[in-house]
């Protein structure tokens, strides 16, 4: 059983790891207060001799935010006080006029989203390990990602690049959040409830139970308190999870014998060394149906509507079994009745 869930889990991991890299340099191709993106212009001007203001004075420790209208346009990008909603946290600020090359002069086009997420790993990433101290998990919950001028203030000079982090949904789109990353779980997780599809590119994402997923939910755990002082090994967690997420499970489906009957595991996620140490302190517990090859089985409906309702790679559950009563239901029948 234990190599078993290994092999699922890092199956998982590396599926956690891939959704996070779909979505890293979306903010840098959308954030403008006109609506316009980044990577769309090529239209090229010369800067006024005197100096340029920027788009913004957000620097290092700053939050942003901005409204997303029902068509995609973008509104009201402004500073917010980080302990509220924002959606993005800078890390440093840059000036791309003095970039060690002349690629980005006065009549320079804005760069294109390749070479933007070329800028992230050139310019963001060291610097905002060092204002984490650190303490990151690229595969959590957060991405580093640019914010470049709006059009127009590009081609009035401005050569401003805000480095920070964001949280995204499974579109790659930046989502409210709140608190600063420092201070935050950086765990990946969803909560009890959601279904959970991996797709062909090992995107997870949540759909509608309805629709075929390999994970059901059961629980979200958090792990701080349980390892307080130390980074636990994978097996230290598998000996905690392994009961909590079975009696999860069991609880979430309303007891034992409803679990029994829908003919799924209890399955449960670890964080690696490196990401606990970066910051990621939970975990979920779900529901899977393993394939005898190895892998997880496509399921469609909910198990909390029961085996009726449930179907595991297009077919119903396997029949199971009748069982001998449980331990503590035969204690039950055969206790001596009470005196009247």
């Amino acid at each position: 059983m234990a190599s078993k869930q290994s092999a699922l889990r890092s199956f998982l991991i590396a599926a956690l790891a891939g959704s996070v890299a779909a979505g890293t340099y979306t903010l840098a191709a959308d954030t403008s207060d006109t609506g316009e993106t980044a990577a769309s212009t090529t239209e090229t001007s010369t800067a006024p001799t005197e100096e340029v203001a920027s788009f913004t004075t957000a620097d290092a420790g700053s939050c942003l935010t901005w409204q997303v209208g029902p068509d995609g346009a973008i509104t009201g990008f402004e500073q917010a006080d980080c302990a509220g909603e924002h959606r993005f946290e800078v890390s440093l600020r840059q000036d791309l006029a003095t970039y060690p090359t002349a690629e980005f002069g006065p009549d320079a086009p804005m760069p294109n989203q390749t070479r933007q997420a070329q800028l992230r790993e050139e310019l963001c990433g060291a610097g905002t390990l060092r204002y984490l101290s650190g303490k990151y998990d690229p595969n959590g919950r957060y991405s580093i990602a640019p914010i470049l001028p709006p059009a127009d203030a590009w081609q009035r000079g401005d050569r401003t690049m805000l480095c920070g982090l964001q949280e995204t949904d499974r579109a790659g789109e930046p989502v409210l959040t709140s608190g600063r990353v420092a201070d935050q779980d950086q765990a990946r997780v969803f909560e009890a409830g959601q279904c959970v599809s991996v797709d062909s590119a090992n995107t997870l994402t949540d759909v509608p139970c309805a629709d075929p997923h390999q994970l059901e939910i059961t629980s979200q755990v958090s792990l701080a308190d349980v390892f307080p002082d130390s980074t636990p090994t994978v097996e230290d967690q598998d000996s905690h999870l392994e009961d909590v997420c079975t009696a999860a499970a069991q609880d979430y489906l309303g007891g034992e014998e409803n679990l029994y009957q829908v003919a799924l595991s209890p399955f449960w996620t670890t964080q690696t060394a490196a990401a606990w140490e970066g910051g990621s302190r939970s975990v979920n517990c779900a529901l899977v149906f393993s394939r005898p090859e190895g892998g997880f089985a496509t399921l469609t409906g909910s198990a909390t509507e029961g085996r009726e309702h449930l179907r595991i790679d297009d077919a119903p559950p396997p029949e199971r079994p009748a069982r001998r009563p449980l331990r503590e239901q035969q204690t039950t029948s055969s206790a001596p009745a009470q005196a009247q």
